[in-house]
């Protein structure tokens, strides 16, 4: 389970923030490179094999290396499904951040709809990694905390879509949220920084799950003689949805 534990302005932040723990030595180089050969090795055998069967001395085995060598740089198979679901949380986040960065910050509506395309874009040209991050949990594995800033890079971006609406719109009344559902939400709550009602959170959250819940129909082919195989007729139906998703947020 993701424990959210920073604000929504803070992730974002944080996600701009350049790096600086780039490899300075040629050791430390060839390291990185030697670690990322590992990864696209193991990408492969995660189109080929899933996730639950990744093996190590496979993936040593692929890249001419001894069983031992590999340990080295990844020290067991958890240690490498945590890489590969960092690294997809981040690829994703970054695609998502990027899209959004040309539109007017009072432009709600397009930044909701580019932020969901860039999503199913994403998960198109990697369903293998998607797969990883939003299908099934892998038996025997618990993603570390490591992984909690790269997973809140687009909730992230969607909240912040609705706390600038929230604070330079004039609000809508607030719809009452019963106690229960209300204490349930706490996490989230305190991830977005109490910056949102009760109602429009909840809003969002149904949105983030219309969101990722029509991707994985799509790529995992729940949308079959339901909707037209062609690349147009689906991103068309797939745009219909997201605008309907975004209506309910009051973003029109």
């Amino acid at each position: 389970m993701l424990w959210f534990v920073a604000t929504a302005p803070e992730m974002e932040h944080t996600q701009r923030m350049p790096a600086s723990n780039a490899p300075s030595t040629a050791r430390e180089r060839a390291r990185v490179e030697i670690t990322q050969e590992i990864l696209d090795t193991a990408r492969g055998h995660l189109a080929k094999d899933g996730a639950a069967s990744l093996s190590l001395r496979a993936v040593a085995r692929d890249l001419g290396m001894v069983s031992s060598a590999i340990y080295r740089y990844v020290p067991n198979r958890d240690s490498l499904l945590t890489m590969l679901i960092i690294e997809a949380y981040n690829s994703l986040g970054a695609d998502v951040e990027k899209v959004g960065r040309t539109l007017r910050r009072d432009a709600y509506l397009e930044r909701f709809l580019v932020t969901c395309h860039a999503v199913r874009g994403w998960a198109l040209a990697h369903p293998q990694e998607y797969a990883l991050i939003y299908g099934s949990p892998v038996p025997g594995y618990a993603a570390p905390t490591d992984t909690i800033g790269p997973a809140s890079r687009v909730p992230t971006v969607l909240l912040t879509i609705l706390i600038d609406m929230h604070r330079n719109d004039r609000p809508k009344k607030s719809m009452p949220v019963e106690p229960l559902v209300s204490t349930a939400i706490a996490d989230i709550r305190k991830f977005s920084g109490g910056l949102l009602p009760d109602d429009l959170l909840l809003r969002g959250m149904a949105a983030w799950s219309g969101l990722f819940g029509a991707v994985s129909f799509e790529l995992y082919g729940h949308l079959h003689n339901v909707v037209a195989e062609g690349p147009k007729h689906r991103k068309a139906y797939f745009d219909h949805q997201m605008r309907q998703v975004a209506a309910g947020l009051g973003l029109g």
